[in-house]
């Protein structure tokens, strides 16, 4: 369980997640929704990459970007559901550092990685509203491609580091994570060491990637608003509305349980410990179950290539 590191003190080197602190006599119920919730994800983002990627009509920007994002919802979940689950129904909440280490690693880079996707998806919307003449001269297969790799070197290279700024700690505090998966500060702060360069780095990290993310977003649509309004036709005006409708609702679904988390940690210290757990779970689990959803329901092309796969008879 422990091991002696350079004679300092005992650094745990095995961790146990409590799953949600203060529930554990419900876990049994609350993996219920958890497990609903990863299927849902499951069967709808893995359809709407198959269906983006087999039919040739859906090989335009808009749903190329989605299929990342559906890719990346994927990732998160799997990333994080199966571990709780686990907790939940076995009590199987044992992680090494490493294995610790590594699951956050793919948490946080997985969401600054949607955030990208977002961003991106925003931009694709600001070039067909603004300069639909030259939308497909700019967002060619090779930019695609190139913005794809560009995310994943962001994502991936700006939390890196983080790896080595845990591994340097000495965790000789209780090995008890009162959490159902691994956050970066959650296990710094289980350290005997200084870790003010580990909360200014995630702070770093933060504004330089998902609060940047925001403020480009809010640049976009506020130039595709103003461009709408333009618009002398009401009936054009209202299609070109249309077609963010979907993007503004994932956004508005991404970031605001995220943004309602951050603020309930820093500033609700009376808030239960397990109503902290709670939302980040939320974070981690609506957004990837209903993305699939509203895309689907809100997109026609896509719900009619839905219901062509699901129901062939009808056609």
């Amino acid at each position: 369980m422990v091991h002696i590191l350079n004679h300092t003190g005992v650094s745990h080197t095995v961790f146990r997640l409590l799953g949600i602190p203060g529930l554990e006599d419900q876990h049994m119920w609350i993996s219920i929704p958890f497990f609903l919730s990863y299927v849902t994800t499951l069967l709808g983002n893995s359809l709407l990459i198959f269906i983006i990627l087999t039919k040739r009509s859906l090989h335009e920007p808009m749903y190329l970007f989605l299929c990342m994002l559906a890719g990346a919802d994927l990732v998160l979940s799997t990333c994080t559901v199966p571990q709780a689950l686990s907790i939940f129904w076995f009590c199987a909440g044992d992680i090494s550092l490493d294995r610790c280490i590594t699951q956050l690693f793919f948490i946080h880079s997985t969401f600054i990685s949607e955030s990208g996707i977002l961003l991106v998806m925003a931009f694709d919307r600001y070039i067909a509203i603004c300069y639909p003449l030259r939308y497909t001269t700019i967002l060619t297969n090779s930019s695609i491609g190139k913005i794809g790799v560009t995310i994943l070197l962001r994502s991936y290279g700006t939390i890196f580091p983080i790896i080595f700024l845990l591994k340097r700690l000495t965790y000789c505090r209780s090995n008890m994570l009162p959490h159902s998966n691994c956050e970066h500060i959650v296990l710094a702060k289980f350290s005997c060491d200084d870790i003010r360069i580990n909360i200014w780095y995630g702070f770093f990290v933060l504004m330089s990637t998902v609060i940047l993310d925001v403020m480009l977003i809010f640049i976009s649509y506020t130039l595709i608003l103003r461009a709408v309004f333009h618009i002398p036709s009401q009936d054009a005006r209202h299609k070109a509305l249309n077609t963010c409708g979907s993007h503004v609702c994932v956004i508005i679904l991404f970031y605001g349980p995220g943004i309602f988390s951050v603020l309930t940690q820093r500033f609700g210290r009376h808030i239960s410990p397990h109503i902290h757990v709670l939302l980040t779970n939320v974070c981690i689990l609506v957004p990837p179950m209903l993305n699939p959803i509203i895309y689907g329901i809100k997109t026609k092309h896509i719900w009619d290539q839905v219901t062509h796969v699901l129901f062939p008879k009808l056609k």
